[in-house]
């Protein structure tokens, strides 16, 4: 049975749980990244859904681009198959773009996702 992590950072993460049971995927969910990266020690999903957040401010400065730098360079050691699709808002799409350059993305969605678009790539 394929398996799939949501990160739920915020109130704009997409529900697709009933989609994910009728393409017969177990969902796990988490609230942080920090929970994420723990889990990946131990379990390595065949998908990661998650939200970017552009680091704008002192955050990230210089080194990170983003909230998920240091998730997707954790999947590199502990699970590169896991297929990771991103949700951003518009305005930080543009963004999206240099972390991919770092860490191949599956897919990205810009708010608010559509269940037939997470279907067609899951």
């Amino acid at each position: 049975m394929p398996t799939l992590l949501s990160i739920i950072e915020s109130n704009m993460h997409p529900n697709f749980g009933s989609l994910y049971q009728k393409l017969g995927i177990e969902e796990s969910r988490v609230g942080s990244i920090r929970k994420a990266i723990s889990l990946l020690k131990n379990q390595q999903p065949d998908f990661i859904v998650c939200e970017f957040f552009y680091g704008y401010g002192n955050n990230y400065a210089g080194v990170n681009i983003s909230n998920l730098d240091v998730l997707l360079s954790t999947l590199q050691k502990y699970s590169p198959n896991t297929k990771v699709i991103v949700v951003v808002e518009k305005s930080e799409r543009q963004y999206v773009d240099k972390l991919n350059e770092l860490f191949p993305l599956h897919a990205v969605f810009v708010y608010p996702a559509k269940e037939s678009e997470m279907q067609k790539i899951l």
